[in-house]
């Protein structure tokens, strides 16, 4: 492979191991972070998803070095939960502003560059808690269920330029975004999960590149769950 890959929050966790493994398979790769960095071999771009034009200046910084983006990953995401009597509307909009306007905003921008070219993979990260809802969660589910019709929308105004858009639903994985949960919360979403164990950033990994492989190439408006059947169905 030798395509240029564009992921957002590629510095820890989910972003940081898709943007390794896009390297590492030979892709050109660079990776927007507010803080931290972005793995060995990864181009990190500073930038702020929520700030109006950040984004679409990272992804422009990302294409002078790479060449066109060929492949979007919107992975940027962030937590702020509360029970909803105790929720701030900063604290509901500010989720939403990362986790769904960001991602918004991250597509326009690599579409710039596909639409010309007829072809393109743009990948966003949901999460099956987006579904199943989650208490003290109203603002992140709510921003990962719009996940969901953003890209069908996408779906039908891009398959005629050969321009899949599809989601990728991860459960409860092992991230620094997990570890703050109590074992009896942990314990009690390992109940509602079949497979009775989370999952591991790998996991999810390989389902983001078959969605962006070739072969994936028939598959849009699609909802890819990686789960350990936690939400099955939705």
């Amino acid at each position: 492979m030798n395509r240029s890959v564009f992921v957002t929050g590629g510095n820890r966790g989910i972003g940081a191991a898709v943007a390794a493994a896009f390297a590492a398979a030979g892709d050109k790769v660079a990776a927007s972070h507010r803080s931290g960095i972005p793995p060995e071999g990864v181009l990190g771009v500073r930038a702020d998803v929520t700030a109006p034009g950040e984004v679409e200046k990272a992804l422009r910084e990302a294409e002078a070095a790479h060449g066109p983006v060929e492949v979007v990953v919107a992975n940027a995401g962030i937590t702020r939960d509360r029970p909803a009597l105790r929720m701030s509307d900063e604290h509901f909009e500010e989720v939403l502003r990362t986790n769904l306007t960001g991602a918004f905003a991250t597509a326009r921008a690599a579409l710039k560059s596909m639409l010309p070219a007829r072809r393109g993979r743009v990948i966003l990260l949901s999460s099956a808690l987006g579904f199943l809802g989650s208490p003290g969660q109203a603002n992140y589910a709510a921003s990962k269920a719009g996940l969901v019709g953003m890209a069908r929308s996408l779906a039908w105004e891009l398959g005629d330029r050969g321009i899949t858009v599809n989601v990728v639903a991860p459960g409860i994985i092992k991230t620094d975004m997990t570890e703050p949960l109590s074992e009896k919360r942990m314990a009690d979403l390992m109940r509602m999960t079949p497979l009775g164990r989370p999952g591991t950033v790998d996991e999810v990994v390989a389902a983001v590149r078959f969605l962006a492989s070739e072969e994936a190439g028939y598959i849009t408006g699609a909802v890819l769950p990686v789960s350990g059947g936690i939400g099955m169905g939705h």
